[in-house]
């Protein structure tokens, strides 16, 4: 008798699954997410398998576009609302209009923001900020106060516990680069950044090793999308979470990838994730994420965060992000990511030479000319190459590829000179 009970589980087993459909989609979410919505969706679809690939931004990207050919996903999956543009315009994506009765409970925009691609190409599913997550316990440990915007992680307190990932590895810390130079504009925002970067005491080579790190106590404070630090506040670790003035609300989005092998199981999953119980899912710990459904808010956790009701001052252009948008990393590459040990040392000895001035009380022309040159050192690593008409204009990025060897190659060297000559002109101030 058992063992034809064996046998008949076994074999209903193998018939669900002959008989179960797979929607397969692509996706840069943590596990903790994709999981959550498998199980409930496979809940309310036994008939409806759910596959992930599990990829970063990037190489999700670059995923659908050699699969383009032969498809074999049906959904991309991800928070990076560029990538979605991207996509769209190298008509990778399959349009879809979402029914009557889930489109009108979701508002045309957050903010000045569009929820939904106007084309339909993708659509809103949950909303990100960007922000600044910090271990509490690690903080008293070295008695440095909280940071509340993006310009105070340029304090010299912050050295070396600082982190963040590439905007190269990770799409939402390309939105939150950009967020800053769109915020503070290009000149003041490069300096707000390569001065935050010579405080960090790691590149990050994925996005969620950020707030792994500040949990761990691995790092103090970290650069984060605000899920990461929503879900962990919520599931009361010793860290907190603030967002800067300067963080747009974006869309997370999700979209049918053209060509897919399965388009109704897509369309049934899309609707899943847009309709209320798949919105209120977001409220989830483990996911924290905020819902595209204003009228939800209602019914989120104590203190959670309602985008609906927040200003930013600054208006995301994500046309922009998308048309520069591999410039953008190329540069933050080269002048951070492979170069942020000479970037560390040259603010390291920055910091030492303010401090000897500090108590120098000689106030002539001697005085006048230390500040000179630590302005001067100061310079050569706040400042970049390339000029924001450049890095703007349509040509410069419809061409990139073909020159990108030729001025990563410029950069790099450039980089390593300004860097090293600023430690030595720091090292000089006496």
């Amino acid at each position: 008798m058992r063992y034809s009970a064996l046998t008949c589980c076994c074999l209903l087993l193998l018939i669900k699954s002959a008989i179960a459909e797979e929607v397969v989609i692509v996706t840069s979410f943590p596990k903790d997410l994709f999981e959550t919505y498998k199980s409930a969706f496979e809940s309310n679809y036994p008939d409806t398998e759910l596959v992930f690939r599990s990829k970063k931004t990037s190489a999700a990207v670059t995923y659908i576009r050699e699969t383009a050919k032969r498809p074999n996903s049906d959904i991309f999956w991800a928070s990076a609302v560029d990538a979605f543009a991207l996509l769209k315009k190298e008509r990778l994506l399959t349009p879809y209009t979402l029914p009557t009765h889930l489109a009108a409970q979701i508002p045309d925009k957050v903010g000045d923001y569009p929820v939904h691609d106007p084309d339909s190409y993708f659509s809103g599913c949950a909303l990100s900020g960007y922000g600044i997550m910090w271990n509490k316990e690690y903080l008293k440990a070295y008695k440095l106060d909280p940071p509340k915007e993006w310009s105070d992680l340029t304090n010299s307190i912050y050295y070396s516990h600082l982190a963040m990932s590439s905007p190269s590895r990770s799409g939402t810390t390309h939105l939150t680069v950009e967020s800053i130079l769109q915020g503070y504009g290009w000149k003041k925002g490069w300096a707000l950044l390569l001065q935050m970067a010579g405080n960090m005491s790691v590149i990050t080579e994925r996005s969620f090793g950020v707030p792994q790190g500040i949990a761990s106590g691995e790092f103090g404070i970290g650069v984060v999308v605000d899920f990461f630090g929503l879900s962990a506040v919520a599931n009361e670790l010793p860290v907190a979470f603030v967002y800067p003035s300067i963080t747009p609300m974006v869309p997370a989005n999700i979209a049918l990838i053209k060509g897919g092998p399965n388009l109704e199981g897509a369309k049934k999953f899309i609707n899943f994730t847009l309709s209320p119980e798949g919105q209120k899912l977001l409220f989830s710990p483990q996911v924290s994420r905020l819902p595209v459904i204003p009228n939800l808010y209602d019914q989120a956790p104590e203190g959670f965060p309602n985008p609906f009701k927040m200003t930013s001052p600054i208006r995301f252009d994500v046309n922009l992000s998308q048309q520069r948008y591999d410039v953008i990393n190329a540069l933050f590459d080269w002048f951070v990511t492979f170069r942020l040990k000479e970037l560390k040392q040259a603010w390291k000895e920055i910091y030492k030479a303010e401090v000897r001035l500090a108590k120098k009380r000689n106030q002539g022309q001697e005085m006048k000319q230390l500040q000179h040159q630590l302005l001067q050192a100061k310079s050569l690593v706040t400042q970049l190459p390339a000029e924001e008409i450049l890095v703007n204009s349509l040509d410069f990025n419809q061409n990139w590829s073909e020159v990108s060897s030729q001025y990563e190659q410029q950069w790099d060297q450039l980089a390593k000179a300004n860097y090293n000559q600023a430690r030595k002109i720091a090292r000089l101030i006496k």
